[in-house]
């Protein structure tokens, strides 16, 4: 039986003899590598989607703490407020006054 080459000839008159085999292995070789970067990649994305979620947690915290900030110097600006949040946070008073503090058990 004669045998099928699927070569060329080189030089010489040789002709080089590619058989079965070498595809077989050259397919599985380009899908061992596909699958690698598909899984290398699933992993990649799956990182980022990790990441995406803690940062989405990070900014709402932070928007919260925007508003209650914007609240606080929005109330600061009345001489009132800012008079009993400097007592209640920082300790201060009057010259003239004395100031109890009465601690709950």
């Amino acid at each position: 039986m004669a045998r099928k080459t699927s070569g060329k000839k080189a030089k010489g008159g040789v002709q080089l003899h590619i058989g079965q085999n070498f595809w077989i292995v050259a397919t599985a070789a380009v899908v061992a590598f596909t699958g690698y970067i598909v899984v290398r990649n699933l992993g990649h994305a799956y990182d980022m989607w990790t990441d995406i979620g803690e940062l989405e947690r990070e900014r709402d915290t932070l928007q919260a703490q925007i508003t209650r900030d914007s609240t606080l110097i929005e109330q600061l600006k009345y001489k009132e407020y800012l008079e009993k949040y400097a007592r209640e946070n920082f300790g201060m008073q009057t010259p003239d006054e004395e100031v109890f503090i009465v601690e709950e058990k």
